[in-house]
């Protein structure tokens, strides 16, 4: 299969087909000239556009990687022959680095305030990965590290807050464990549709319209299919409504439905 076809079986439009031909190109950089190569950030969608990309190229030597294990912006490195996984991963030179900024403790800063304010240097999106909030008045963000001396010469805060900057490991990073509600359901098939409703405290039919205004996503991929069979490891996604995981499916009760075991992101 050339790069063509790979692209036309591959990509679900023009925008996905440009990012897997980015890809494609990192990949034959490591491939064929056995260079150390890299993809920028990537959500956890284009995540799954370029994991069914590298499974039909064939599964070449790689790793997704985002500064700390559960993140959710990623980025995808590619082996060459001299490399291993877990040098690559505890390499202090890797593509990642991350920084820390200090701000008041009364600072009512969030997530938005601190990303628009990294957009104002005139960066882009695809350099900055996760953003932690640990505690307030604290801010942890990775980064490519080619794109560290410009934060750490140039942002100087966040709204009208100023920010104390040093750089730190990536061994120092300090994610909130993730809260979740843990549901327990049956269902009369493990559908799509039925599975949305009950992990999102819905009514089947409520669901379904979701589903088909493509605001549910399964695995990350939007899914406009409500029959679309779900099982334990799938995460499912409702703009709006946020995220939750099927963690699993024990078998049968007496009355011969699907038990679930759901947890949900609160």
């Amino acid at each position: 299969m050339n790069k063509k076809e790979l692209l036309d079986r591959c990509a679900r439009d023009g925008e996905e087909r440009i990012l897997l031909a980015r890809v494609l190109d990192k990949l034959e950089l490591a491939q064929g000239r056995d260079v150390p190569a890299h993809t920028p950030f990537l959500s956890p969608g284009e995540q799954a556009a370029v994991t069914g990309l590298l499974n039909a190229w064939g599964r070449p030597r790689h790793l997704f990687q985002g500064g700390y294990p559960g993140s959710e912006r990623q980025i995808c490195l590619f082996l060459t022959s001299w490399q291993e996984e877990d040098s690559v991963l505890s390499d202090p030179e890797g593509p990642l680095a991350a920084l820390e900024a200090r701000f008041p403790e009364a600072a009512p800063l969030t997530h938005r305030d601190i990303l628009g304010s990294l957009m104002g240097l005139g960066i882009t999106r695809e350099v900055v990965g996760d953003i932690l909030l640990p505690r307030p008045g604290l801010c942890q963000v990775v980064v490519l590290r080619e794109a560290l001396p410009i934060l750490l010469s140039q942002w100087e805060g966040a709204g009208r807050y100023r920010a104390d900057l040093a750089e730190i490991s990536l061994e120092q990073l300090t994610p909130k464990p993730a809260q979740v509600k843990t549901i327990r359901d049956t269902v009369a098939t493990p559908r799509l549709d039925a599975v949305t409703a009950a992990g999102f405290s819905l009514s089947r039919s409520k669901a379904a319209a979701l589903i088909a205004g493509g605001r549910v996503s399964l695995n990350h991929r939007e899914c406009l299919k409500p029959d679309r069979q779900v099982g334990q490891g799938d995460v499912l996604t409702c703009r709006g409504l946020g995220k939750c995981v099927v963690k699993e499916v024990p078998g049968q009760s007496k009355k011969g439905r699907t038990m679930l075991i759901i947890e949900r992101y609160v």
